[in-house]
């Protein structure tokens, strides 16, 4: 498996890919929520120069594919103040392709770039309906950030915080 950035001719199929990988979710929650998310994950938010957008590919073939925020952008149109760290959004990993630890290479990926830029931290917000991403959140060393969550639509679903501090050693020294 190779991780790269994403080329742009790619990114139609990426936002594609993302609403095929969210889908298992819109039967658990509102089809007003189901639908905000589905226009969030095919938004053209990701094509500001200063996002990184990155994907998983496997011969030839796009596996999954994660979007990293900078610092102090917002990355949550109003949601949530600008933070200090960077954040990943729209982590989505193929349905075939599950089990296989694309996620958490894809993460990964975002934590040492992070690391490279010399954030102390990163962070994400997840539906509270997405069980399995908060464990995989919670078992990289994601910390629960209750006063950064927020309630999107009404029909009280939260989406919910997660950061990782780094270890002041992991952080480069280069730009600093």
């Amino acid at each position: 498996m190779i991780i790269r950035n994403a080329k742009d001719e790619e990114m139609p199929y990426i936002r594609e890919q993302r609403v095929i990988s969210y889908e298992e979710h819109a039967k658990k929650i509102p089809d007003g929520h189901w639908q905000a998310l589905k226009r969030g994950i095919l938004s053209e938010s990701d094509n500001n120069p200063d996002v990184e957008r990155i994907v998983a590919v496997a011969d030839g073939s796009i596996l999954g594919s994660v979007v990293l925020f900078p610092a102090k952008t917002d990355a949550y149109d109003g949601y949530v103040e600008k933070l200090d760290y960077p954040e990943i959004r729209m982590l989505a990993v193929s349905p075939q392709a599950r089990g296989k630890g694309i996620a958490t290479a894809l993460i990964h990926e975002c934590i040492g770039r992070s690391k490279a830029k010399a954030h102390k931290a990163i962070g994400l917000h997840t539906g509270e309906f997405m069980e399995d991403a908060m464990r995989l959140y919670e078992r990289i060393g994601f910390e629960r950030v209750p006063q950064l969550d927020f309630v999107p639509a009404d029909d009280g679903i939260v989406v919910k915080a997660f950061r990782l501090f780094f270890k002041e050693k992991e952080i480069s020294q280069k730009h600093t």
